[in-house]
């Protein structure tokens, strides 16, 4: 039996980054054989092992066969006459498909460490078109490492994919899974940008791909695209390494503008109550955390109120934060400000300027936060009042809380 470690590790420490986990593969072995030396079997679809000393994974090298569509309809091949490279051939790009044998010999047959050097992410063989969540993770890859393009005719294949109905087959678990992965990498934009280029963005995300196109007020927007100031919020999100619940709101912001009638451009009155219902049930039809659903909705809803927010008396700033459920959850109404504040700094030319509501809001709902509902509504039934009367007098004590820190 030979291990190799494979993959991410190599191709991440071929490019000077962290080692991701390792993986590693044996050849020559056989499942009975790990076993006896002390392997714990894990794998339910493909034999896989934990390492009796390391608790790493080992897999026995495979071969796999298309038996159906989507991610699942393979049948795996797993025997002592695999060899290394006929495990490397079903890998997805050359920069996944070098092994590092334990004395730190190399074996790249697919030209992987010469695409590193180039910057390119090329796939291995024609059946990379089988695995469609291998489209999705190279859109991902393209976001998280710097400068590398896709090859033409790897692009070629990602456009066949999409023609050929392959990404239909996706299950919403596994395109949140990488697209949740891809809005964490240093420049998300990057992935839009993939996705978008060979297809696959109109079929999995309709509701983001209509937003090219539709053109904004220039005077609010230099950048007039809807697209183009999407991919600028969202790599604003990056730079300031925002969570993924406020880069997922910075995606859906604006989402209800790709529902504006042309005849209304570049103006999208109420654009902001359509992106809330859509944010909804993309998040929805994706299964997304109900963190990151309910995130998004509330900035889709109130970012334009938020960024008017300064011409608000104390009664309009009380309302907003009701509307954004701030007085219980603080926490997520600093997340909704950070989203905002990226969008305002999502615009050409515009992104080092100040977001003044993130530093004049906060305040001002510490202020509302300290009237005690039950000391107030106790105050006013004292007072005779009864049902609705009683939620207009703890509304009323923190307008007036309000206006006192206004000044």
């Amino acid at each position: 039996m030979q291990l190799y470690v494979v993959g991410g590790a190599v191709r991440d420490r071929l490019l000077g980054l962290p080692e991701s986990d390792r993986d590693w593969v044996a050849v020559g072995a056989t499942p009975d054989e790990m076993l006896a030396l002390g392997y714990k079997a894990v794998g339910k679809d493909f034999p896989v092992f934990i390492h009796p000393h390391t608790g790493e994974e080992v897999a026995l090298a495979r071969t796999e066969r298309k038996t159906g569509p989507g991610y699942r309809g393979f049948a795996v091949h797993a025997a002592p006459g695999v060899t290394l490279e006929d495990d490397l051939l079903r890998r997805d790009l050359t920069i996944n498909a070098i092994a590092m044998a334990e004395d730190g010999t190399l074996i790249d047959p697919h030209g992987g460490q010469r695409d590193i050097e180039a910057r390119v992410l090329r796939h291995v063989s024609p059946a990379f078109v089988e695995d469609p969540v291998r489209l999705l993770r190279l859109a991902r890859l393209a976001a998280r490492f710097e400068g590398f393009t896709v090859a033409p005719e790897t692009m070629a294949l990602l456009r066949q994919m999409v023609d050929d109905g392959e990404v239909d087959h996706l299950v919403p678990e596994r395109v949140w899974q990488e697209l949740s992965r891809g809005l964490m990498t240093a420049r998300p934009s990057r992935m839009l940008e993939v996705l978008r280029e060979c297809g696959a963005l109109a079929r999995l995300l309709p509701e983001v791909n209509r937003l090219w196109g539709v053109p904004q007020p220039v005077a609010h927007h230099p950048e007039v695209d809807t697209g183009v100031h999407l991919l600028l919020v969202l790599d604003e999100a990056a730079r300031v390494n925002a969570p993924l619940a406020v880069r997922w709101a910075c995606l859906c912001h604006d989402l209800g503008k790709g529902n504006t009638h042309p005849e209304a451009w570049p103006r999208h009155i109420g654009h902001e109550g359509r992106s809330a219902k859509l944010a909804a049930a993309l998040g929805e039809r994706l299964r997304v955390p109900v963190e990151c659903r309910e995130l998004a909705e509330v900035v889709a809803r109130e970012h334009t109120h938020l960024h008017g927010s300064g011409s608000l008396n104390a009664g309009g700033l009380v309302r907003l934060f009701e509307r954004c459920d701030a007085l219980r959850r603080p926490e997520r109404f600093e997340q909704a400000l950070l989203a905002c504040a990226c969008d305002a700094r999502g615009r050409t030319g515009l992104q080092d300027r100040p977001y003044e509501p993130a530093t004049r809001l906060p305040p001002l709902l510490a202020a509302a936060r300290t009237i005690d509902t039950a000391t107030a509504a106790q105050a006013a039934m004292s007072r005779g009042k009864q049902g609705p009367e009683i939620g207009a007098a703890v509304h009323n004590a923190r307008v007036a809380a309000v206006q006192a820190a206004l000044g």
